[in-house]
């Protein structure tokens, strides 16, 4: 397969461009690498992949020195016009979406940059999936949509119409979006809510990276909601896991889809919503306790009342994507600890 896949100097997109070059797919990867947190995480990412931080121009593919099938475009999702020159170009088989403006919490800083990448940038993407005859869009939701949700584990059969950041409506927004192209065009689309993601070459942006740098920094650590929270840390190999079994078998319509008695994560549409978590929640204090025991040092904690845009709990039920399509969540959040902080030691030289 020839597979776009946006966001490749992030997170989750390095390792799954990683993943699928090494099975044998041809790939070009996109990203605008911004500025929402340090660049220098990005470039290392483009690096272990072989694309120099020196050959980067806006608008230039730049073939990897390390995979013969892996190619690095610089593009903003919201550049209409050079998005659809590459699609008309390229010919892709396949789109996995996972360029976002990333972060609860910025956005209540600058709601204006989630507008612009998570639902203008996500219509250009569509409507080139729409003109050039995609096969599946696969893209990045979150778990984030359960909002105020407090029925526990959180299905992608419940109703998530109550977010409470901007974060989130706009991932909402892109499962709609979806919908009417899927309902309209026929495109096949997979939606997938990821659940704390966490590993190697993480966000800074994450308690785990945050907690990890202070705790080693001597610098006191903020838990929120005085310690009373609980998230289900998913470790990157597993969402990887994930996303490849989705990107594999594209949805089709649901014969059995009641119009009166809706089921909101398919359709009678090629559409389709998936959850993708460990399913084991952790308290976020013995999440602190791990790392402290993995880095020997104790933490100073400052507990704080939680912040806005904030959720107490997350908790994944991952039923539909285990028994659909046989996925199975195997690293523990102590080995995933583990993995990160010899990452951070090395990369950080500590």
């Amino acid at each position: 397969m020839k597979i776009l896949i946006t966001g490749v100097a992030g997170f989750i997109g390095f390792y799954l461009s990683e993943s699928l070059a090494n099975r044998g797919d041809e790939i070009i990867g996109l990203d605008n690498i911004n500025d929402y947190y340090d660049v220098s995480i990005k470039y290392g990412r483009l690096k272990s992949l072989g694309i120099e931080k020196s050959d980067i121009e806006y608008n230039k593919l730049i073939l990897s020195s390390k995979f013969r099938n892996f190619s690095f475009i610089k593009l903003n999702l919201e550049d209409k016009e050079n998005i659809e020159k590459l699609f008309k170009k390229e010919n892709f088989d396949k789109v996995i979406n996972l360029a976002a403006q990333a972060g609860v919490r910025y956005s209540l800083i600058n709601p204006q940059a989630y507008i612009n990448s998570n639902i203008t940038g996500f219509l250009s993407i569509l409507e080139c999936c729409r003109n050039y005859e995609i096969k599946h869009l696969t893209y990045a939701s979150s778990s984030s949509v359960y909002g105020l949700n407090e029925k526990q584990p959180f299905s992608s059969k419940d109703n998530v119409d109550h977010p409470v950041s901007l974060y989130a409506a706009s991932k909402k927004s892109n499962e709609l979006m979806a919908h009417t192209y899927s309902h309209l065009f026929g495109i096949p689309t997979t939606g997938l809510r990821f659940f704390t993601v966490y590993g190697p070459w993480g966000r800074p942006d994450m308690a785990l990276f945050i907690f990890t740098k202070a705790i080693l920094e001597n610098r006191p650590i903020d838990v929120y909601n005085y310690g009373k929270m609980e998230r289900d840390f998913t470790y990157i190999s597993d969402i990887i896991q994930g996303i490849v079994k989705v990107n594999d078998n594209p949805p089709k319509g649901n014969k059995n889809w009641n119009s009166k008695n809706p089921d909101p994560s398919s359709s009678k549409a090629p559409y389709k919503i998936y959850n993708i978590g460990n399913s084991k929640p952790v308290e976020l204090m013995s999440f602190v306790k791990t790392i402290e025991e993995e880095l020997g040092i104790k933490a100073h904690i400052n507990l704080l009342p939680i912040q806005p845009g904030d959720v107490p709990a997350t908790y994944a039920d991952v039923t539909d994507i285990a028994e659909t399509l046989g996925y199975k969540a195997e690293v523990s959040v102590k080995e995933g600890i583990r993995n990160f902080i010899n990452w951070y030691k090395e990369f950080y030289s500590f």
